[in-house]
């Protein structure tokens, strides 16, 4: 494992019930699937991927490659929320900075790259992508908000309330490429990312 203090949290423990099949295991660009992408993708901008698997899916650990993290969860906690808490406890106390993304957003390690530039210039305590305004992903969090991301509970939003919060302190990173706001939700939503990623 390497010193680097910015770390990813990938989210990949849903039961991908409308895709209708396991979402890391997708076709991605490059012969490798959807989970192998991501976790390359972040290691290729420096950042550690913490892969966060549930206890159906926990065989996807083969696509790890060393220099990841693997957390599995177990099958009672099925909320995006309970596998972000979890990352969270595998944070080394002196983190700089915490990428989280689902599974289904895969982004080119130059979009993470620019939000790592961005953060080193402003330090602020949330930096965003944007496409023509509209705020895209993922999130990059400071390790400043480190209580805050803590305290998150389904009840009281999650994530969101914390983005709500701190609406103000938010450093949009405008891209020229919609490709931020990808989000494979079902099959016709991959088909269309793969064909506007090529």
């Amino acid at each position: 494992m390497s010193d680097n203090r910015d770390f990813a949290l990938i989210l990949a423990a849903g039961f991908s019930t409308r895709m209708g099949l396991c979402k890391t295991t997708l076709p991605w660009h490059g012969n490798q699937t959807l989970l192998r992408y991501q976790i390359e993708q972040f290691s290729q901008a420096n950042i550690t991927p913490i892969v966060v698997l549930g206890a159906h899916n926990a065989q996807r650990r083969v696509d790890c490659p060393p220099g990841s993290r693997v957390l599995i969860k177990s099958e009672r906690d099925h909320t995006k929320t309970s596998s972000i808490l979890i990352g969270l406890e595998s944070l080394p106390q002196d983190f700089s900075t915490l990428t989280i993304s689902a599974i289904d957003q895969p982004r080119p390690a130059s979009v993470y790259k620019t939000l790592i530039n961005n953060y080193c210039r402003e330090l602020a305590l949330i930096t965003a992508p944007c496409y023509q305004g509209k705020l895209g992903h993922p999130l990059l969090f400071s390790h400043r908000l480190f209580s805050d991301l803590k305290q998150i509970s389904d009840s009281n939003l999650g994530l969101r309330e914390i983005v709500q919060k701190q609406q103000s302190q938010i450093s949009k990173v405008e891209f020229a490429t919609s490709e931020i706001l990808i989000d494979i939700n079902n099959r016709d939503a991959y088909l269309r990312a793969l064909r506007s990623t090529t």
